[in-house]
């Protein structure tokens, strides 16, 4: 039988639906600024990143899985002379719509692809990104594809959704169920579109950083930092808040520092070195 994490047709034909549009390309640029929960998380993971290749001088830079290139933006108004940056997204429309957004504060190289058969040469990057995007990719495909695009010494960065935290799993099993009823009231009773409590629908596969790094490993990628961030309260009243303090500080804490809390974080980021 195909393990889990290995079979994302599904998940990826959604996924593809969900984000084909102009628009959801618009809308997904636009979640960095809302003020609930999933801008706060955006957010912290950007600045996570960023805080993570503050230690790396520059070089050819992929940000697969770009979206509507928050990252890329992120990295011309900070960095603008030290990375030469390829974008790649399997939606048309976010690579459109990134190439768009970054016109003005300088050049990144577009293309459309998919993470199983990245459109490079060997040994091209000597910095991959991957933010949220293995949740919809055949893992051990991608793993091996950013591995070989990387030159030796160089690093990965992969961020994904940490399906043990207690957010997260209160979402999966209680508030997204109560949400799709209300959506289907909602519908009945004519409130608008923008108004409807709405679920996505990409139906996406977490997995823990264990099996993550295990993976890694085998595709010649040596993990050498383990982060977790955004720590979210799971109970009502408190649903969806930071216990941060601040909404707008970046909150994350490496592993060795945050064993007994790693519950509460909602997503976690590993990097790891190209053998």
């Amino acid at each position: 039988m195909t393990p889990n994490y290995l079979n994302r047709s599904a998940r990826k034909e959604c996924a593809a639906a969900q984000y084909s549009s102009a628009q959801s390309a618009a809308e997904y640029a636009g979640a960095y600024q809302n003020s609930r929960a999933v801008g706060r998380f955006l957010r912290a993971r950007l600045r996570l990143v960023q805080d993570v290749l503050a230690s790396c001088p520059g070089g050819d830079l992929l940000d697969a899985g770009c979206g509507p290139g928050i990252m890329a933006q992120a990295l011309l108004k900070s960095r603008p002379d030290d990375f030469r940056i390829s974008v790649l997204d399997q939606s048309r429309a976010m690579v459109e719509y990134c190439a768009t957004s970054t016109r003005s504060l300088g050049t990144v190289y577009p293309a459309v692809g998919r993470l199983e058969a990245l459109p490079y040469a060997d040994a091209t990057f000597d910095i991959t990104l991957v933010m949220g995007v293995l949740e919809y990719a055949n893992v051990c495909a991608a793993l091996n594809e950013l591995s070989r695009v990387t030159r030796p010494g160089g690093l990965v960065v992969v961020t994904i959704l940490n399906p043990l935290s207690l957010y997260r799993i209160t979402e999966r099993i209680l508030y997204r169920p109560i949400f799709r009823v209300l959506g289907a009231v909602e519908i009945c009773l004519h409130v608008p579109v923008e108004r409807r409590h709405r679920t996505g629908t990409t139906r996406i596969h977490g997995f823990g950083p264990g099996k993550l790094r295990r993976l890694m490993a085998q595709a010649h990628l040596e993990p050498v930092d383990l982060v977790y961030y955004d720590p979210t309260l799971p109970i009502p009243p408190f649903y969806g808040r930071s216990m941060a303090g601040s909404a707008e500080r970046a909150a994350y804490e490496r592993i060795a520092t945050a064993r007994w809390s790693r519950w509460l974080y909602t997503g976690y980021l590993v990097a790891a070195r190209r053998h």
